[in-house]
């Protein structure tokens, strides 16, 4: 009897559980607020490689169940247990975590696009697309990407890969370790909201502000600015900046968010 043929040496294989860890990073990141209540998407469009959707066809319904599952556990999780960086301020409700839809709506594509062992997860918060939410898109991959820009997601946004990279931003918040390639002159960071969408925003607690800073790149000679916005502080290698005043970033620097959220700032020469 023959034997399947495996990977060869150095190719990644895509495994059920990859799937299903993507697909709760892609719920976590597409959190939608509201004043008593936060909705996650529960509707997605799961696309991968030619040769992995056709070695996986005959299970998908498997691996959307039990993707429903973790999904359902996740939730459960969030409602319980809330992350460090999620803790709301005290005397303040938790809001509850929910999806619009009955329950999750798991669908799988082929991609010519997608290489193989990798997976891009599009997400809406139901099955109809929202007329103010542009959806969720997020991509595991096997590559470096080249660059990051970003898609409206509600009052965030999220990484794709496009243009020259200036600089890069390492930090972890609520969803987890992260880097934020800069590919523009402006980025605003803060968690932002419905109405005040950011270049690079962060899942944290309202200690955060919506706008908390501003990073500028000079096009003359490739030095970046800051600028405080926040309400509780900015931190730049330990020195407290005063709101609303340009100061220099040095090529490698720690930007501290009011205490809550460390930036580890690299300039890309």
């Amino acid at each position: 009897m023959p034997v399947p043929e495996g990977p060869t040496s150095g190719e990644k294989r895509l495994s059920g559980n990859t799937i299903i860890s993507e697909l709760i990073r892609n719920m976590e990141l597409g959190q939608f607020e509201l004043a008593y209540t936060v909705l996650l998407p529960c509707a997605f469009s799961v696309y991968l490689n030619a040769e992995d959707h056709a070695r996986l066809i005959g299970v998908f319904d498997l691996i959307a169940e039990d993707a429903k599952h973790a999904l359902r556990a996740r939730v459960a999780e969030l409602n319980t247990k809330p992350t460090i960086l999620s803790q709301w301020r005290a005397g303040t409700k938790a809001r509850e975590y929910k999806i619009a839809c009955p329950d999750w709506f798991i669908e799988f594509f082929s991609d010519g696009e997608i290489a193989a062992g990798d997976v891009e997860i599009h997400s809406e918060l139901n099955e109809a697309i929202q007329p103010h939410y542009r959806g969720v898109k997020t991509t595991l991959t096997d590559r470096e990407p080249s660059a990051a820009q970003q898609d409206t997601l509600g009052g965030t946004r999220i990484r794709s890969t496009a243009g020259r990279v200036y600089g890069e931003v390492r930090y972890e918040d609520d969803s987890g370790p992260q880097l934020y390639l800069i590919t523009q002159d402006e980025v605003r960071v803060g968690r932002g909201g419905d109405d005040q969408p950011m270049d690079l925003a962060l899942y944290a607690s309202d200690e955060v502000s919506r706008e908390h800073l501003v990073l500028r790149r000079d096009p003359a000679d490739g030095t970046f600015l800051i600028v405080d916005l926040s309400t509780n502080g900015t931190w730049l290698n330990g020195k407290r900046l005063t709101p609303n005043v340009v100061e220099v970033v040095p090529d490698r620097a720690e930007i501290n968010l009011a205490e809550v959220i460390l930036l580890n700032f690299e300039t890309k020469r």
